[in-house]
């Protein structure tokens, strides 16, 4: 991922996101498998999402992606999943009878933040040395 910038802020975010379809059937096959593909990179385009790698598997999807500080993560799986399932059972109506009570998404997911230099024990580092230097009144760096 590389550093980038909005009208209001600059970033460098990676998220890991896995989510399946609803009873994690094994659906994602297929032309279904590459209208989800497609339907993602659309999507992407147009939050200004940037997928750095995305894997549709038969039964869940994984993506490492960015995206502006603006959304949150659950903001960019909500578009993900909703505008992507539109599109499947307008383009698949096989798919419903699948499914029951016609969602086609799991409601839950994993997500994870990925950072390069800044890993949790770096975190857990820098916490523990304010601790430290509080009594001497000296602030911490976060790279040494």
């Amino acid at each position: 991922m590389v550093f980038r910038t909005s009208a209001h802020a600059a970033y460098d975010t990676a998220y890991h996101l896995v989510w399946s379809p609803k009873y994690r059937k094994k659906i994602l096959t297929g032309a279904i498998a590459q209208r989800v593909e497609e339907m993602f990179r659309e999507i992407a385009e147009s939050y200004d999402i940037t997928i750095d790698e995305m894997e549709v598997s038969i039964d869940h999807v994984h993506i490492f992606c960015s995206f502006p500080p603006r959304y949150s993560i659950a903001q960019i799986v909500t578009r993900f999943k909703s505008l992507s399932a539109r599109a499947v059972f307008r383009e698949f109506p096989q798919v419903k009878k699948q499914l029951w009570h016609g969602e086609f998404w799991e409601g839950g997911y994993f997500a994870r933040t990925v950072g390069d230099k800044v890993t949790a024990e770096v975190i857990r580092q820098y916490i523990r040395r304010h601790r430290e230097l509080d009594s001497k009144d000296e602030q911490p760096r976060l790279f040494d």
